[in-house]
Order: structure tokens, then C-alpha cells, then sequence
């Protein structure tokens, strides 16, 4: 691993070399090192201009241009978060974890200020679907990034409420209403039309019936109840049934709720056109937002997780899209049970240290403010 090798004075160059970029944008010559060091004895313009030659050698600065100064690799990147944390890397090749009480955590906490702005935007927050997309939205705030919630798909819903709205002949959109607070819905292609009044009977019967039940386990019940009662109900029923087998209970099988804010951001920080439509395509699709972070964040264990670069890309050809961008993700719970994961993504010039600590203010911000039942 080249970051390895890199001696203290080295590590002194780099840092300053990474902060001057996250701060401007532009490529690090090696004059502005030697003004952050003008007083340091023994870090000359020519040894920064060596050390930046070896640094470069193993891979942790590049040069866009010859005539350039030198920018932070995604190696560089994440050696940097590994030394501002004091953390090592514990989740795998490119991705660095940080369980709660890492070292150099705790001694740059949030600012009052920021833990102000956070606490603000979530006033008044009651449900678990309303924190996930208000965390997205201030995730994206203060990041100047793309903030994402994606919603737990462990364990079952719990069914609330179910409407039922004729689109048009043989559709239908499903509502269901989860007693966690998640809203999620389906459109439905029927074998056959079913009037409104059937649509109403259906949803009466299920919110009148299984209110509190496990969604996978009405789908069993309704099957069971129509053998059953099959000469009583068997119109009313057979809409039912029809409903049910066409997804009306599974609306949150194609994927897990995903609430995502700030694409913009990602827009005006990204300056190369290609790279900005490359990085666009392999992030537009949601589920492969969610493949990022179920692939990075484990929901059973509770730290924040950083992962930088070409590490992001799951695909080979997405890898030029998301080398200069990181995510930065944690789970969120309530008791025992997983809420799901809050993330940012965002250029790789982000303030790390004080967004590591907002992912994490944030993501325990669930304990406090839902007063849900956790199982």
C-alpha cells in the first residue's frame, strides 16, 4: 500500500497540499506549499518540490497538466481521512470505518452553530418517512452534495392504511401507509377492471381487517380467507384477491424507500462535461444509489463509513464517473431495529472532518425525535 510509505515530512506536505485543494479547487504548486511552511525550518521550495515528486511516484498526487501543480489522488483522499480520524481501514479495500470514539473524533466536535441549523430543520419530525426526506434535504445543505436516506428493507411492513385510485382501465395505484410512516405505492396492471366501488370495498376490508399486520403475512391470510369464504364473500373477495396478487401488499419489493436531494450540487461542483454526464448516468438511476449504500454501509453495526473514489464503482465503466467523489454514510436506528442508512455524496474536496460528524449527529438524531415502537 503506498500510503505506507509515506514518512512524517511527506505526511506534512500532502496534508497541506489536500487542503489547499479542497479550499480552491485548483492544482497545488509547490510555491503555495512553501508559504504554508515559509517558517518551518528544512521544507524549502525544493524539498516540497521533491517531496511532492516522491509523493506523486507512489500515487498519491497527480498532474493534470505539465505545466500544472499537482492534485490528491483518491489514494491520497482516503489517507487523509485515515489520519484526520485516527481511524485505520477495518471495512475492506478502499473504505475506512469509523466506530463511535475513534480517535480524533471526538477533539473537532459539530459547531454550535452547525448542530443549531441541523436541530432547526428537524423541528417538528414524527415519522420515520419524514426524517429519512428531511435528511436528505439537509444532508444536501450542508454538504453542497447529493444527501441520500435510503429507508431499512429489513423486516416487514406493518400496514396502516391501503387506498386504492382507478388510473384508467385494468390500473390501479396502490398507497399503503406503513405504522413506521413510510408511504409507498404501486402502480397496478389488473386482468381485469375493477370499479371504484370495488376499489373502496377492497381497501375498507384490509384497513378494517389486517391494521397492524405484517404486509407478507396478509397476503397468506387473504389466500386462506378466500378458500375459506369463498361461497360468502366471493365478489368482494375476488377483487381483494386480485389486488393482492398483483403487488397491492408488495409495494416495497421493487426496492426500499430512497429519498435523494442535491443533484444540483453535484452539477455546479463538477467542471469537466463528460465526466459530469458519465457521472450523472451512473447516478440517476435510484437502485443504484442503493446498491452504494447497501454494498457500504452495514445497517447492524453503528459507525460511519467512508469511501472514496473509484471504490464507488461497481462497474468498471463507471469507475472514470466516481473517482472524484466520496460517500460518506451511516446507519440509523431506533432501538433495536434499523431505520435505514443516511448518506452524502459529494465532490471529493468536501470538508471531511466536519461532515463525518454530520453524518453522524444526524443519523442519531432518530433515537430522539421518533417515538416509535422498535420492533
Amino acid at each position: 500500500m503506498a500510503e505506507a510509505r509515506v514518512s512524517p515530512r511527506e505526511r506534512l506536505v500532502l496534508t497541506a497540499i489536500i487542503e489547499l485543494y479542497i479550499a480552491t479547487g485548483e492544482p497545488v504548486a509547490s510555491q503555495a506549499v512553501a508559504r504554508v511552511f515559509a517558517d518551518r525550518e528544512g521544507l524549502s521550495s525544493a524539498t516540497i518540490r521533491n517531496v511532492m515528486a516522491t509523493l506523486a511516484d507512489i500515487g498519491l498526487l497527480e498532474q493534470p497538466h505539465t505545466s500544472a501543480g499537482r492534485v490528491p489522488t483518491a489514494s491520497a483522499f482516503r489517507y487523509y481521512v485515515e489520519q484526520i480520524t485516527g481511524a485505520g481501514r477495518t471495512a475492506g479495500q478502499g473504505t475506512t470505518s469509523f466506530p463511535p470514539g475513534a480517535a480524533g473524533l471526538a477533539a473537532q466536535p459539530l459547531s454550535e452553530a452547525r448542530r443549531g441549523q441541523i436541530e432547526e430543520s428537524f423541528s417538528g419530525i414524527t415519522s420515520t418517512n419524514d426524517y429519512l426526506e428531511r435528511t436528505s434535504h439537509v444532508l444536501a445543505l450542508i454538504s453542497s452534495g447529493l444527501g441520500v436516506a435510503l429507508a431499512s428493507a429489513t423486516g416487514s411492513h406493518v400496514l396502516e392504511h391501503i387506498h386504492f385510485s382507478r388510473l384508467s382501465t385494468g390500473r390501479v395505484l396502490a398507497v399503503l401507509v406503513t405504522q413506521a410512516g413510510a408511504v409507498l405505492d404501486r402502480v397496478l396492471a389488473l386482468d381485469r377492471d375493477l370499479t371504484h366501488l370495488e376499489l373502496e370495498t377492497a381497501a375498507r376490508y384490509l384497513n378494517e381487517n389486517f391494521r397492524g399486520w405484517p404486509v407478507d403475512r396478509i397476503r397468506a391470510e387473504v389466500a386462506r380467507r378466500v378458500d375459506q369464504e369463498r361461497e360468502a364473500y366471493a365478489q368482494m373477495l375476488a377483487s381483494v384477491e386480485e389486488l393482492c396478487r398483483k403487488g397491492a401488499l408488495a409495494v416495497g419489493e421493487s426496492g426500499p424507500a430512497i429519498f435523494v436531494e442535491g443533484m444540483a450540487n453535484l452539477i455546479g461542483a463538477e467542471v469537466d462535461r463528460e465526466r459530469l454526464r458519465q457521472m450523472l448516468l451512473a447516478l440517476e438511476a435510484k437502485q443504484r444509489l442503493v446498491e452504494l449504500l447497501t454494498a457500504y454501509v452495514d445497517g447492524r453495526q453503528q459507525e460511519v463509513r467512508v469511501v472514496v473514489g473509484p471504490d464507488l464503482a461497481g462497474q468498471a465503466e463507471a469507475s472514470l464517473a466516481m473517482q472524484d467523489l466520496v460517500l460518506i454514510g451511516a446507519p440509523t436506528r431506533l432501538g433495536s431495529a434499523s431505520l435505514g442508512t443516511v448518506a452524502v455524496i459529494a465532490p471529493t474536496r468536501i470538508q471531511y472532518q466536519e461532515m463525518i460528524q454530520a453524518v453522524r449527529y444526524i443519523a442519531g438524531l432518530s433515537e430522539r425525535l421518533l417515538d416509535l415502537p422498535a420492533d
